[in-house]
């Protein structure tokens, strides 16, 4: 099965990926906000003009780039070209402004070189075109394969929330996971591919529900985290290894990472195998020291910071998690013609009325939070804009995107400069 060589001690056995796991559920104080904005980028001709929908290059869109951006974040960009700026993790305002400072900045210099950022989960209307050629990616597409594996290597974007775990893990990792369907519906903005409707609000979610569910499926609960993630490492089939930093193997045998150290190979994996594994799955909540929230589709420039407060509040907050778990009580899981209220909530978005309700409950809960977590008026006025956009009436952003496209291309008309209407 694999036959690499690596540097560091093998792992004896389970219990060290157990160990491993607990040192993921750390605790600690604080409740600090790291947010990370997937976009992707558009030439302005497609909003002004009947010109073909294309990719922009890369090296265009690092040339318009700002040499320093005022809020410190770090500048990546994913296979596809699609744009990525991590802000620092700070307190809930300071995170948020540093990091609007920075969109502000990137979306002036790019719109200055004729080019527009556009926050949504999946790509409209291009189809999915590897830029990044390193070799990981080169392993990783191969593990994936076709159709999904390209598109969401290239054509899907996200806001990820990242928290503190506070004293108590256990408690912010259940929220996380609890409060997911209403999160990910509240915010779909996926709705379209190729041009058409995907038959999801959400298709980004949509396409991550597609590839390899031992990887992307929720982390199964019994009430230990820690040892639930383990559980998860261990039964995730292995994507690729690496042999050194400039080659690496995608393992297409179905074995896991259990089987591996069971001895299906050459050698023994160790702890760095083991941590750069726990890099290659992609559950919807990921424990790193912190909780990585993955669910949330990308959101317009001027949006994405209701995203981020929200999710902030709802986990952190105990009174508001408190409300927000209530409602999801009341509310769902729910019967219905799809499989659990994560697909619902992919698919229909707050177009379904229980969602629907349970949002309207959490975005109160939050709303009430939002001034005791240091958020300045703005802020919440922005929140509560949305809700009454948004919430109140039963719909997620997608709804624009369904409504407003340009004739014939499924390209937004109000993924412009101006913002939404």
């Amino acid at each position: 099965m694999i036959g690499l060589t690596a540097e560091g001690t093998p792992l004896r056995d389970a219990s060290e990926v157990a160990d491993f796991a607990r040192r993921c559920f750390r605790p600690a104080a604080g409740d600090r906000v790291g947010v990370e904005l997937e976009f992707l980028v558009f030439d302005n001709a497609i909003y002004h003009s009947a010109a073909e929908a294309r990719h922009v290059p890369l090296a265009r869109v690092e040339r318009a780039m700002p040499a320093v951006l005022p809020g410190g974040s770090r500048v990546t960009f994913e296979p596809g070209g699609q744009l990525e700026l991590s802000g620092p993790a700070a307190p809930l305002q300071d995170s948020l402004n540093r990091l609007a400072g920075d969109v502000a900045a990137v979306r002036a210099a790019l719109g200055e070189a004729g080019l527009t950022l556009a926050g949504i989960g999946l790509d409209p209307v291009r189809p999915a075109r590897r830029q990044l050629h390193l070799p990981r990616y080169e392993a990783m597409a191969e593990f994936l394969g076709v159709p999904y594996g390209p598109l969401m290597m290239c054509s899907t974007a996200s806001v990820q929330v990242n928290l503190d775990l506070g004293e108590r893990p256990g408690e912010r990792w259940e929220r996380a996971h609890a409060l997911g369907p209403v999160l990910l519906a509240a915010f779909a903005n996926s709705p379209l591919s190729g041009g058409r409707p995907c038959g999801w609000m959400s298709g980004r979610q949509a396409v991550w529900d597609r590839l390899d569910r031992t990887r992307t499926a929720p982390v199964p609960a019994s009430g230990d985290p820690a040892a639930d993630w383990a559980e998860y490492l261990l039964d995730a089939r292995l994507m690729l290894v690496r042999e050194d930093e400039e080659r690496y193997r995608p393992v297409r045998d179905g074995s896991t990472f259990g089987d591996w150290l069971a001895g299906g190979g050459d050698r023994r994996p160790t702890a760095e195998d083991l941590a750069y594994h726990a890099s290659t799955v992609f559950p919807p909540v990921r424990p790193r020291g912190w909780l990585e929230i993955r669910y949330l589709d990308a959101q317009h420039p001027e949006l994405w910071p209701v995203c981020a407060a929200v999710t902030h509040a709802l986990v952190s907050d105990d009174r508001a998690a408190d409300a927000a778990l209530a409602a999801v009580d009341r509310h769902l899981p729910f019967r219905g013609p799809y499989r659990e209220p994560w697909e619902a909530a992919a698919r229909c978005g707050l177009s379904e009325p229980r969602l629907a309700r349970a949002a309207e409950a959490c975005f109160r809960a939050a709303l009430e939070a939002l001034p005791r977590l240091g958020a300045n008026p703005g802020l919440v006025g922005m929140v509560a804009a949305f809700a009454d956009r948004y919430v109140t009436p039963g719909r997620s952003p997608a709804a624009d995107l369904m409504e407003n496209p340009t004739p014939g291309r499924g390209v937004p008309a109000w993924l412009n400069d101006e913002g939404p209407h």
